[in-house]
């Protein structure tokens, strides 16, 4: 009779110190407390949620655009909640996502390539992300401003 067969021919009371169904005592995956947390794990949990936030802020875009396509007077809701702190604030939050996401997707297309897995590599692309989509976002506002988008 093969294995198989035999073993399912087993009682359930038989098959418990049977070797072939005898539980295996396995260490449980470790949990976030056990890892020290390093800026390349924060940032790809970061990529994570900035992936998130885009889609939401997207929503805040689609209404602009609508707005702008329905007339003057919707155009003049939108600014007026754009132009609010909270609003600004949503808008400045949304900017850094997307340069954050923009830079971060670049670092993990490098390691689709196969480069930047050393640990230099790997902190100084982690790095660059981080000051990158900060200093982008920065930037970003500054020539709004200066062109004259913060009225």
């Amino acid at each position: 009779m093969p294995l198989i067969e035999q073993s399912r021919a087993l009682s359930p009371s038989s098959r418990v110190n049977h070797p072939m169904t005898a539980r295996i005592e396995r260490p449980l995956s470790p949990h976030l407390q056990t890892y020290r947390w390093t800026l390349t794990m924060i940032l790809s949990i970061v990529h994570r949620a900035t992936g998130v936030a885009l889609y939401f802020g997207t929503i805040l875009l689609a209404w602009w655009l609508i707005a702008v396509a329905s007339g003057p007077t919707a155009y003049a809701h939108v600014q007026a909640f754009t132009g609010s702190f909270i609003g600004r604030l949503m808008v400045f939050a949304y900017t850094w996502a997307l340069m954050h996401h923009l830079l971060s997707g670049i670092r993990h297309f490098f390691w689709d390539l196969g480069y930047g897995f050393k640990a230099n590599e790997r902190e100084a692309l982690t790095w660059g992300a981080l000051i990158g989509g900060i200093s982008l976002t920065v930037l970003v506002w500054i020539v709004a401003y200066a062109i004259g988008g913060g009225r």
